[in-house]
């Protein structure tokens, strides 16, 4: 992926870089930022996510799906955290994109803010509704560039996983009708 003779990893590696800058130049002198660390601070470790599946577990409504949701939530994060120490791809380093905010571990692939906000959307959506999650995930997705912490294909790869994740949890324990799947 990190070829420099014009293979199909560098043409990802150009996009990247020109998606970043593109979206610290569009957004970075905006109030975008102060909501995207905002956003950073409630995707950190998948806390938010999982508060937000406690409460409404807590609700006494709905509590297998919210149970689900949350499950779905931990899983994605896990998942995307084991792939990141796989994969080790260090976090974007641009002099002209420096981050905007402090993060835990220097990996970078995939983002495990995406993976959690995703399985958050899949999990909870049948909850809180679909607008709602989607306009968060597209939020969380675009913070992660703006701030400078995530490649453009981190983020995307990051929802693929955790999305993908949730949908596996979901379908397991709550099944494709909203019911048990298994006794």
């Amino acid at each position: 992926m990190t070829s420099t003779h014009g293979g199909p990893g560098s043409r990802l590696i150009r996009a990247d870089h020109a998606l970043l800058r593109s979206t610290r130049r569009t957004l970075g002198s905006t109030p975008a930022v102060p909501v995207a660390r905002g956003l950073s601070h409630l995707g950190e470790h998948a806390l938010g996510w999982i508060a937000l599946g406690a409460a409404g577990w807590a609700s006494g409504r709905r509590r297998r799906e919210w149970a689900a949701g949350t499950v779905g939530v931990v899983a994605a994060h896990a998942a995307g955290v084991i792939v990141k120490r796989v994969v080790r791809r260090v976090r974007p380093q641009l002099d002209d994109v420096p981050a905007l905010v402090r993060t835990p571990s220097r990996l970078s692939f995939p983002s495990a803010h995406s993976c959690s906000t995703a399985a958050a959307a899949v999990g909870f959506s049948p909850m809180v509704g679909r607008l709602p999650m989607a306009g968060l995930t597209g939020a969380m997705l675009v913070s992660r560039v703006l701030l400078g912490v995530h490649y453009p294909s981190d983020v995307l790869s990051g929802a693929a996983l955790g999305a993908g994740t949730a949908v596996l949890v979901r379908r397991r324990l709550v099944g494709s009708d909203g019911r048990k799947a298994f006794a």
